[in-house]
Formats: C-alpha cells, structure tokens, sequence
C-alpha cells in the first residue's frame, strides 16, 4: 500500500517543484581563535581550526621556502592573514581557493623548515577540527631534497576519468541501477563523535541498504568505495556515468557546532548552484565525466554549459521527485525527519547534469539521539526499508513521466 500511494503522491506533484534553500553551509570554516604560527624551539608551530574535519595534504615547496597546505574544501571568507601569523619564521600567509574544489593555504618561511608532524584532532563535542602541523629547522640540502607534494591516491587532481555511458531513461520495466555514494574514506573521516566516524557508519549503512535493495529485486546496486578508502568528489559522479546510473544517492551524516539539529533531511542541487556547477564543469578538462553519451572535449565552455542546462531540465524536476518521495519512504516507517526535512544547496556529488541525484543526511552524529540510532540495526533496517519504497513508487511515477514527455 506505501508503493501504491508514494506513486500516487509523486505523479500529483508538478514537475517545476522548487527546492528549498540551505541555511547551513555545506564547507568547513575556519576557526580564528584556535587559528595561529608561533615560533617554538629550532622551527615553526602552524595551527589551524576547522568547523569540521575535511581531507588535506601538508607538503613544502623550494626556492622561496614556503609550506603548502591543500583542503577540500575550506570557506576562507573572514579570514584574516595579519591575525594569523606571530612568528619571525614566517613571512607571510595566504590563502584561497586555487581550482574548483580545492582550497590552499601557503605559509611563506624565513628560512628551511621542514615538517616534523601533522596532527588533527577533532573535538567530540563539538565536532570542529585543530590542525597542528610542526616544523623544524634543516639544512638548505635536506630541505631541497624533501620538498615537493608526494603522491597520494585521490589528490591527484588530473587523474584519468572513466568514460560515460548514455543509457536511455528508465521505463519501469527494466532493473532500476542505483549508485549509493557512502561519504568520506580514506584520509577523510568526515564527522567523528564519540569514537565513531561518518565515513565508517555511512560505508556500513550503505552495504546494509543495497543489500535491502538486491533483496527486494527490481535493483542493480553499486557503491562508489567499497572499502575505507579516499575516493575525490569528481571521481564519485564519474563512477555512476562509468555504469549508466539511474539513480545516484549520496549518504551523509554530519555534525553542527552550533544547535540541535537533528533527524534525516534530504538534498537536491539548488537552482543557484546548478549556474554555478555547470561553469565549474565546464572548466574542467576531462569532460568525458560530466555529460554521458555526449563527447564535450572539443567544445567551448558555452556550448558545454548549455548542454548541461539543457540536461538539467528534465533531470532536476525528477530529482525533486525522488527527494520527495525519500522523505515520504522515511515518514512512513516512524523515522523522526528534521524539522525542514527537504532543502537544496550546492554538494559537488549532485551536480551530474544527466543523472537525478540526491544527498541524504541520515542523522547528525552531534546529537546523541541520532547516534544512538546510526548504531541500532533495527533503525537502519527501517531507514533502508523506507529508501528502498520510495525509490520503488519513484521508478513507477518517473516511467509513467517519462512516457507522457514522449507523448
């Protein structure tokens, strides 16, 4: 009876739904009080506080000696570099945002300091972030020798993509493929509260909900990490291009310093940011990844723009849809949903042009209550089961879309 009036309810809803918008900001801010470079004993102290914990780098670079610290991703904005540096070993301090995605700050050094270690530490109760990295005085030989950004996987930013695949929209008849995008891994933990971290919970919850979904038939399921490993934001959507994604869903659950937030909210890309996501695509270089089944590698960044809109005509209604649909399924097995349970904003895994992508926020590991139950296997077991009807009355409704658009 759910899957009967979820259908119901979607085929009612008007293909223009608006989203609503985002009050919280999606990127880590920096915390000025716990923010500062000091002189200590034979080398340099540099400190950073972060809102919440995202991947970084640390690495020295030569001929000026400068340390380069690399994010994914920092809001910079209120930053104030004079405040920041207290140390005659350190010039200067700058910071930025040096391609789409990628944040740098760069400490310009008075001398060969090289980096001794790299510590974060998240506080648990609040969920911000403190960068410590230290560095210590060497010789101008050993300083030359070491610097330079050392390989690691998913920071190498013109990695190889995967090429796209068109597959025609779903009519309902065939296995619908849905792509689960568990947050974080690897070096990225994401939220950490309690000794739990979001990339290991979102990782479990993910094999438990295509596991729901292979039960039930009617699905092919495919996870973007299959493992605690780092896997870029680029590379996440290029993986459900990679297989002709139907779906791709992107599970998260985050945690705010700030109020009480709590219960499931579900995202689609907000209008604003669809502008802006099709001109950061557009600028990238491998665009075999943004737009399936159409080679976009000879063509300017208009003609490549326009075609994304024109993707994201139909495909963003029927995002709206699924999202909806998602918070119905969640509803419907007594899942407390927060207060404004459907918003919209600009994460970088929903800005495929061509497939209909949402992000949902599970729960927010700041709050005990919704901890407690990310850890109950009863609760995730009734979470997956409300994903899996709604993504059911979604396939019905969107098919019987789809055909009326044909007619």
């Amino acid at each position: 009876m759910i899957r009967i009036c979820l259908a119901l309810v979607i085929c009612a809803m008007g293909l223009g739904a608006h989203a609503q918008g985002r009050e919280l900001t999606a990127l880590a801010r920096v915390e000025m009080a716990q923010t500062r470079i000091d002189d200590i004993g034979g080398g340099l102290r540099v400190r950073l506080g972060l809102s919440q914990g995202v991947p970084f780098r640390v690495f020295t670079l030569d001929e000026p000696a400068r340390l380069v610290m690399d994010f994914r991703e920092v809001d910079w904005r209120g930053v104030d570099p004079t405040l920041i540096d207290w140390a005659e070993g350190a010039k200067a301090v700058r910071m930025g945002t040096f391609r789409p995605g990628w944040s740098r700050m760069v400490v310009d050094m008075a001398g060969p300091f090289a980096v001794d270690t790299t510590e974060a530490k998240t506080d648990k109760a609040s969920g911000t972030v403190q960068i410590e990295v230290v560095l210590r005085e060497v010789s101008e030989a050993d300083f030359a020798s070491a610097a330079g950004a050392a390989p690691l996987p998913g920071w190498d930013i013109d990695q190889p993509g995967l090429p796209a695949v068109k597959q025609a929209r779903q009519t309902g008849e065939g296995k619908l493929l849905v792509v689960l995008d568990p947050g974080h891994g690897g070096i990225d933990p994401g939220a950490e509260n309690d000794g739990d971290s979001e990339k290991e919970l979102m990782l479990r919850f993910a094999r438990e909900l295509r596991d729901e979904l292979m039960r039930a038939g009617g699905f092919d399921v495919a996870l973007t990490r299959e493992e605690d490993k780092f896997v870029s934001l680029e590379r996440r959507v290029a993986i459900a291009h990679k297989l002709g994604a139907d779906v791709f869903i992107s599970l998260h659950a985050d945690a705010l310093s700030e109020g009480r937030a709590t219960g499931a909210t579900v995202y689609t890309l907000s209008d604003s940011a669809s502008d802006k996501a099709s001109a950061a695509l557009a600028e990238r270089h491998n665009r075999a990844n943004i737009l399936a089944g159409v080679d976009l590698t000879e063509s300017d960044d208009v003609v490549a723009d326009v075609l994304m809109d024109l993707a994201r005509m139909e495909t963003q209604p029927r995002a709206d849809q699924l999202a909806r649909a998602v918070r119905l399924g969640i509803k419907e097995q007594g899942i407390a949903l927060n207060s404004r349970p459907l918003r919209s904003a600009g994460f970088s895994v929903l800005k495929s042009p061509d497939i209909p992508s949402i992000l949902i926020e599970l729960g927010f590991l700041s709050s005990r209550s919704d901890l407690d139950h990310l850890r109950d296997p009863v609760w995730r077991a009734a979470m997956a089961a409300g994903i899996r009807d709604a993504l059911e009355a979604w396939r019905i409704a969107d098919a019987a879309a789809a055909k009326l658009v044909r007619q």
